[in-house]
């Protein structure tokens, strides 16, 4: 048998186009078996291997298809005789003896063609299947999404697939991101690319079919109780305790100032940004129960013209636009790992010198890496040599923390910096809520949007010594007396409502 193939193969080879046919499918096909062995052995694990594996092999594969018969066919012209003697010639006399379909010759292409459609049916497959893993997505353009992989890993999301909120369901969907993936890979080869990537990306799918698939609107649940610590920059980096009771809502919408009554799907709220950003809000109107819309004009921007085409309809990514590739703040970032016990509140001076180090100005990782090494370590050498070497390890891990957070949050080739990608949801690190809760927007009546603090939330603490301190007894000695009172009728309000 393996002689009879290579007699077919020295057959094929008739001229110097067929002989690099006849190599280049050959050695596709070997490679592609060789490395896929190793991919099972768990030897090849790398991007860009898959790149070569199911990209490039099998577009060598296929172009080494197409010259075996071109230059069969200027072998054939130029000499001139008919195609069954110059297959006599070429190949073995049992090659070619019998009728069309019973020679040799045809029984091996037929088998071939099968073994080709094979390996390009299972070629295809796995790399459709490699071009829907969330590495290839993070790191087969590692300097353009780089961002959204560092992101992307330390997200809530972190074991959902990339495609499974940026490729829609169906074939037609799969055509439309493999021809934007082209594009993409233009865009790469020829630096076409924006430096950050632009959001919001208006290409994703309708959260109703990527959201809810997980997030089912009649299973949200009530309240929700979040406890958030600021630690100050003093040498005992005091901590702050803000809780709140998030009034999250059923997802039905029955009750107005329940967050999600927002998208609720018997509730429609439209609004227009500034250049479709999603920022600067010119105007948002709800439905009303009658069917009418009730409409707040922001009067900042009450000279613009209309914005035409770029109104929406809220979402859950319109308050919810970091759900994955959550960037953050950077005092967020140092108080969340010092609540969290990563860096050691512990550290005299912890919080002052944390942040110092991770916003100065880098160039890039390695600088700062060394830069953030220096100023902590360099700031207990010389000023607290006794804490430098008792606590050497809180020392180390916090050093360790905050590189890790700089590499997270930074990437100088894309333009990424602190607060380039802000976060709507609440209005920490930015205006969230208030991009429509602001006083500045107004209805026909000149009645302002309700801008309540409580209409979203009942505030248990706010930048108090404890958790909890408005459920405690007031203290009428207290300076905040009278909005501790407010703040704990509101909250016991809230709940003989519900």
């Amino acid at each position: 048998m393996f002689d009879r193939f290579r007699n077919f193969v020295r057959g094929l080879a008739t001229n110097w186009i067929g002989s690099l046919g006849v190599a280049l499918t050959t050695a596709a096909f070997l490679i592609f078996v060789f490395v896929e062995l190793l991919r099972i052995l768990g030897v090849v694990t790398g991007s860009y291997s898959g790149l070569v594996t199911y990209l490039t092999l099998p577009a060598l594969f296929i172009l080494g298809l197409l010259l075996i018969p071109i230059g069969w066919r200027r072998y054939r012209i130029k000499a001139g005789r008919p195609t069954t003697e110059l297959l006599r010639e070429r190949f073995r006399p049992e090659m070619t003896e019998g009728r069309l379909f019973g020679a040799g010759v045809f029984q091996m292409v037929l088998l071939l063609t099968v073994v080709n459609l094979l390996f390009l049916g299972g070629g295809t497959a796995r790399m459709l299947h490699f071009m829907e893993e969330p590495r290839f997505c993070g790191t087969a353009c590692h300097d353009v999404m780089g961002p959204e992989w560092a992101t992307y890993q330390a997200s809530p999301h972190a074991n959902v697939h990339c495609v499974d909120c940026h490729v829609g369901e169906g074939f037609a969907a799969l055509v439309d991101s493999k021809i934007n993936g082209l594009w993409q890979v233009v865009s790469r080869t020829f630096d076409l690319y924006e430096r950050p990537i632009p959001t919001p990306v208006h290409q994703l799918r309708p959260a109703r079919e990527t959201c809810e698939q997980c997030h089912w609107p009649d299973k949200f649940y009530g309240d929700r109780i979040v406890n958030r610590t600021r630690y100050a920059f003093d040498a005992e980096s005091t901590p702050a305790f803000t809780t709140l009771s998030m009034k999250v809502g059923s997802g039905k919408g029955e009750r107005r100032g329940e967050i999600h009554w927002h998208v609720a799907e018997n509730n429609a709220v439209r609004y227009a940004s500034i250049e479709d950003k999603r920022e600067k809000i010119l105007w948002t109107e709800a439905l009303q129960p009658d069917g009418s819309w009730r409409r707040f004009t922001n009067k900042r921007f009450a000279n613009r013209p209309e914005p035409g085409d770029a109104v929406r309809t809220m979402d859950c990514v319109d308050c919810h636009n970091r759900a994955t590739h959550i960037f953050e703040d950077p005092e967020n970032a140092i108080d969340d790992r010092l609540q969290s016990g990563v860096i050691d509140p512990g550290l005299p001076w912890i919080k002052r010198e944390a942040m110092a180090a991770l916003t100065a100005g880098y160039a890039d990782p390695a600088a700062a890496d060394a830069g953030i090494s220096n100023r902590i370590r360099g700031f207990y050498l010389r000023e607290l040599p006794d804490v430098s070497i008792g606590m050497s390890r809180e020392i180390d891990a916090a050093v360790a923390s905050l590189q890790a957070a700089w590499r997270r949050n930074i990437h100088p080739g894309m333009n990424v910096g602190w607060g380039v990608h802000p976060d709507h949801l609440g209005h920490r690190g930015g205006r969230g809520c208030f991009r429509c809760h602001d006083s500045g927007m107004i209805d026909e009546q000149g009645t302002a949007i309700s801008s309540e603090c409580t209409l979203c939330h009942s505030i248990l603490a706010y930048d108090s010594d404890r958790p909890f301190r408005f459920l405690a007894p007031a203290d009428t000695t207290d300076a905040e007396y009278r909005m501790h009172v407010h703040l704990q009728d509101e909250f016991l309000g809230a709940l003989e409502e519900k």
